[in-house]
């Protein structure tokens, strides 16, 4: 099989780095539910991103056994669908009413509509090798997609001056996935697998480059301002940033997207203490003594 047999012995050591790489960033968002599971809230973040990640290890599952020589993709792209599962199980256990319903929706959507449409069509309109090329272009298509979402990430981090949300280890990590991945592609000449982990490579090195830039530089803050839907009246708030990550599995691909909730009008910007965003709502009184203060927290 190609990327396990003797005669390949490169491929095969790249084909399993590449495995042990993606699945530790598989574990990345660990720490995001073990949260959630302790405070019984999403606390805002969203399911979408590992609705799509559990999309791209389905498709890249169904290549593999079409080709049916991948089985190094099939192992991590098998854990991929686990992992990813059980974040979209948890979630929909602690989530708020209306985040349930879109996250079966967008599952029902993507999970079932979407690739259930790609399967009927590549069985009834193609066979043979012609059904691997025109599946592998379906891949190739929506990695890159992917691959294309560090975007936000890096016109945020230009215009706040900030690395925060861009970690210098997460980014070499993520070109070092892809490197390993674009070497397993070439070395078993699979364009499909390769060829997503070029820009996949050259997204990680301007991340690289960000970081080095940055890092020493005052940060500056970038609120945007939005129109307030509950009035007529024009208000504009400062909202927070949406803040996205990404991470690259060469084949496979996994994001965590962390969307804080919106600031009421009238309500004072969050300020940072002790890592963590609190507002004060204070009650007509004396200067000197406050009546009252309620405690708005975001994670």
């Amino acid at each position: 099989m190609g990327g396990v047999s003797l005669q390949h012995p490169w491929a095969f050591a790249f084909g399993l780095l590449g495995n042990v790489i993606s699945f530790m960033t598989y574990l990345a968002p660990l720490p995001t539910f073990y949260r959630i599971y302790r405070s019984k809230s999403t606390q805002g973040f969203q399911s979408v991103p590992y609705v799509v990640a559990l999309f791209n290890a389905m498709l890249w599952i169904y290549y593999a056994l079409l080709k049916s020589n991948e089985c190094l993709l099939i192992t991590i792209n098998s854990a991929g669908c686990i992992i990813e599962t059980i974040y979209i199980v948890i979630y929909l256990t602690y989530a708020p009413k209306q985040a349930k319903l879109f996250t079966a929706k967008i599952l029902l959507l993507l999970n079932v509509g979407v690739f259930g449409l790609i399967l009927l069509l590549t069985l009834l309109l193609s066979e043979g090798e012609k059904r691997v090329v025109m599946l592998g272009w379906v891949c190739v298509g929506f990695s890159v997609s992917v691959f294309i979402a560090p975007l936000s990430v890096i016109c945020l981090v230009v215009r706040t001056r900030s690395v925060e949300f861009m970690p210098f280890s997460l980014s070499l990590s993520l070109t070092i996935s892809s490197v390993v991945w674009f070497l397993y592609g070439l070395l078993i000449k699979d364009k499909y697998v390769a060829l997503p982990n070029i820009l996949g490579f050259a997204f990680g090195v301007i991340q690289m480059g960000l970081c080095a830039v940055y890092r020493n530089a005052t940060p500056t803050t970038a609120p945007k301002d939005v129109d307030d839907p509950m009035t007529n009246h024009g208000t504009t708030v400062k909202a927070p940033e949406h803040v996205v990550h990404i991470a690259k599995l060469g084949p496979v691909a996994g994001l965590e997207l962390n969307t804080h909730y919106p600031v009421k009008p009238g309500m004072p910007p969050p300020m940072k203490e002790n890592g963590k965003a609190h507002a004060s709502v204070m009650t007509k009184g004396s200067v000197d003594k406050v009546d009252k203060a309620t405690h708005i927290e975001q994670v």
